[in-house]
């Protein structure tokens, strides 16, 4: 194609999602056709206004094996443009060290965050072939920095470096009192990776009988030295499998659902979980019919260091059943945009607990973030099947932010060092690459999709791609719908097939929302409700959903309740969409609206949340509200699928999954949740769709005793009708049993590819 018709492909792509694309020929023509000429016109593309341009620009320098390409990305490191730094440090960790930029990525470490991660990254892969220059380095900087957090960093990145010296310089800072805690516990972890010196063991095993909050550290550190043998691969017998959600405190109970990242894939991991152990044999496809059942399944997520060390006890001792391992991330938690420094923990801590399982058949991971970098590169050193879950993230959020006019290639560059886009969709690539086999999600136009967004064929190999449903537990919405029914004062009405053959009480979670609808003005009371769950993010679009509520018709014929978020210590991320909420409705004036934000509840609470939605509750909502998801993307949607099986009518981003499962104008409306006034519309559209199904039936007698409006309405048969339907479609195809059957059979193969690979080319156990 050539250097300058690539430059121009790029240039001239339609979408953003197309030029990064495109940038990938770019890279590879800069590659074929090094010179002068080449590297003027990428020098030029980097410093234009175009940023998307500009990132291309870096990579394509980064294919350019020349001397003067080495000289132009490393002054790329003392740019004054953040995005331009990051990306030169991460091409350079592909190419031979460069001692003049060691010393600019060694600053770079030191500044912290996601670029510190990627210029750390870098100096590991430097190291390889130059370990003495990157020690020397690292070692000069700490007498210069002495910000704990700084120095923390560097005690870590030379913890990555072999060799007698840096062990030394680890020891001394472990040792040493004088040190912050913060950067003692980066020398001790440090340690645990340095078998083969008796004065690490002695100082492990000194520091461990401590009591201050090192000793458990150390503890972990010794856990660490005596590694732990991983068996090969069995041939029979029930399976293994490891499953990965790194920014989560994921628990049996989903007692933190809803707050920071503990969103919908922290309740799918649970319920997901259980199934597959719960569930019998499942035949495997292919020419081999094999029984394979999941004798265990290990869910790791973050926790402390003292939860991991008690995981590891547990897991150790376990051969069967659904266990938690922690991951102890050493510095204070973050969400998934900012905890890209935490790699070199998250990494250690998954390695620790592979090693104690004694080894898993395989590792499913999910999402581009920190936790499946880590387990990527754990699993490729340990040789672990991978099964990865594809779904074109952030490409389809680049792809609405694009089309809303909120990304631009004017502001890519600036919007890229905050969310790191061009690297999230790489390590997407990277990793459905790398897999054994690949998961996909249903979507509308699947083979366009990962063909436009992603540059994957799933035809070309379809035996390595298997598409597999989310699912949601009904046993948990029969309960919740049958607790809201027999509380709503007229369970003797028409029924509509949810809650048949349960009674149930009324308990505690509806009384407190009874309460909570009990704080806003009288005449508010009895009306319908609007509401969503999930975690407060940008991406899920909660502020979005106050705006288009407050826009519209909704505002006076609905109250709206929005369940997610750690409102008392929030999060950046979720301090960023209550100030959002806060600009539209002031909190002083959230119950005089009818804006309800009691915060994240567990997920039986929900449950019973949302079927009060649908049923109503005397003394406190009318029935027959509506879900409204305003996420700028959704993959697939496990609240829509509770909502829906609750009989809620819904309103759903028209991509993604909820377009395969929401009929538009029956089931519940699609529209583009990204575009305000769209939302708006829709929304007013759902409620008229909601009333029509019901009429009242306790004229002049509200809740509140105030006369002004009838709380309890009875569904009509056109409303029984479309709930069954609504709840038929998840019950056909979306249960959590439906997709740990479809997963056993793709962890069968998987594992049966693994045992023939290994049979035809032995190696020795990790």
């Amino acid at each position: 194609m050539g250097i300058l018709t690539s430059l121009d492909a790029v240039r001239d792509s339609d979408r953003i999602v197309e030029a990064m694309r495109r940038a990938d020929d770019l890279a590879f023509e800069a590659n074929r056709e090094p010179g002068l000429r080449t590297l003027r016109l990428l020098a030029g593309a980097v410093h234009g206004d175009d940023q998307v341009v500009a990132i291309a620009g870096v990579h394509a320098l980064g294919q350019v094996v020349d001397d003067d390409a080495d000289r132009v990305l490393t002054g790329l490191l003392s740019e004054e443009q953040g995005f331009l730094r990051e990306h030169a440090a991460w091409v350079l960790g592909a190419r031979i060290p460069h001692v003049d930029a060691v010393g600019r990525l060694i600053g770079m470490v030191v500044g912290g965050g996601f670029g510190g991660m990627i210029a750390q990254r870098s100096l590991e892969q430097w190291s390889v072939t130059a370990p003495e220059h990157i020690a020397v380095g690292l070692e000069g900087a700490l007498l210069g920095v002495h910000e704990p957090a700084a120095r923390y960093r560097l005690i870590e990145t030379l913890g990555l470096i072999r060799g007698s010296g840096p062990t030394r310089r680890l020891l001394a800072a472990a040792a040493d009192t004088a040190e912050d805690v913060l950067v003692r516990t980066a020398a001790v972890a440090a340690l645990g990776q340095r078998r083969g010196d008796e004065r690490v063991a002695e100082l492990l095993d000194r520091l461990a009988r401590g009591e201050e909050h090192l000793s458990d550290v150390a503890r972990l550190a010794l856990i660490d030295l005596s590694g732990g043998a991983i068996r090969t691969t069995r041939t029979d017998g029930p399976l293994s499998v490891a499953q990965l959600f790194l920014h989560a405190d994921i628990d049996a109970h989903l007692s933190a659902a809803g707050s920071g990242d503990n969103g919908g894939v922290a309740t799918l991991l649970v319920r997901l979980g259980d199934a597959l152990v719960e569930g019998g044999p499942s035949d495997v496809s292919g020419e081999e019919q094999a029984s394979v059942g999941i004798g265990r399944v290990i869910t790791l997520s973050r926790g402390s260091v003292p939860d991991a060390i008690t995981s590891v006890a547990e897991i150790a001792g376990t051969t069967s059943g659904h266990h938690y391992g922690r991951i102890p991330l050493l510095t204070p938690t973050a969400s998934s945009a900012t905890a890209w420094p935490q790699r070199v923990a998250a990494r250690r801590g998954i390695r620790r607990m592979l090693r104690a399982a004694g080894g898993v058949d395989l590792l499913h991971l999910r999402m581009a973030e920190v936790g499946s970098l880590a387990a990527s590169d754990v699993a490729r050193e340990l040789d672990l099947p991978v099964v990865f879950t594809v779904a074109p993230d952030p490409h389809a959020v680049i792809q609405s932010m694009d089309a809303a006019g909120s990304l631009t290639r004017e502001n890519f560059g600036a919007v890229d060092e905050v969310e790191h886009y061009w690297f999230r969709a790489r390590l997407v690539q990277r990793l459905a690459s790398n897999a054994n086999r690949t998961v996909l999600f249903p979507r509308p136009e699947l083979r366009r999709d990962m063909r436009e967004l992603l540059g994957i064929d799933i035809d070309a190999h379809p035996e390595r791609h298997s598409v597999v449903p989310e699912g949601i537990d009904l046993q948990v919405v029969d309960r919740a719908v049958a607790e809201a029914t027999a509380g709503d004062g007229h369970s003797d009405g028409p029924s509509d097939g949810l809650s048949d053959g349960l009674e149930i009480g009324l308990g505690p979670e509806l009384a407190e929302l009874r309460d909570l609808v009990g704080t806003i003005p009288a005449e508010r009371r009895g009306l319908p409700l609007l509401v969503s769950v999930g975690r407060f993010h940008r991406v899920k679009g909660m502020a979005a959903i106050v705006a288009a509520w407050q826009r519209g018709a909704a505002a006076d014929r609905a109250n709206l309740l929005l369940v997610g978020g750690d409102l008392e210590h929030p999060s950046a991320d979720e301090r960023e969409q209550i100030d959002a909420i806060d600009r539209i409705v002031p909190a002083a004036d959230r119950a005089a609206h009818g804006l309800l934000m009691p915060g994240h509840r567990p997920n039986d609470t929900v449950a019973r949340w949302v079927a009060a939605a649908r049923t109503g509750l005397p003394g406190a909502n009318a029935g027959s509200g509506v879900y409204v998801c305003g996420s700028v993307k959704e993959e697939f949607g496990i609240a829509l699928l509770e909502a829906m099986a609750t009989g809620l009518l819904v309103v759903a981003p028209d991509g993604g999954g909820p377009a395969t499962y929401v009929e538009d104008g029956v089931t519940g409306f699609l529209t583009r949740t990204w575009d305000p006034s769209a939302l708006t519309e829709t929304i007013d559209r759902a409620l008229d769709a909601a009333d029509a199904e019901v009429e009242p039936v306790s004229e002049g007698a509200s809740a509140s005793g105030s006369g002004t409006a009838p709380t309890l309405r009875a569904f009509t048969a056109a409303g029984v009708t479309r709930a069954a339907r609504s709840r038929a479609v998840v019950e056909r195809d979306f249960t959590i049993q439906a997709m740990a059957a479809a997963l056993r059979g793709v962890y069968g193969e998987v594992r049966r590819e693994s045992v023939d690979a290994a049979a035809l080319w032995p190696v020795s156990a990790a």
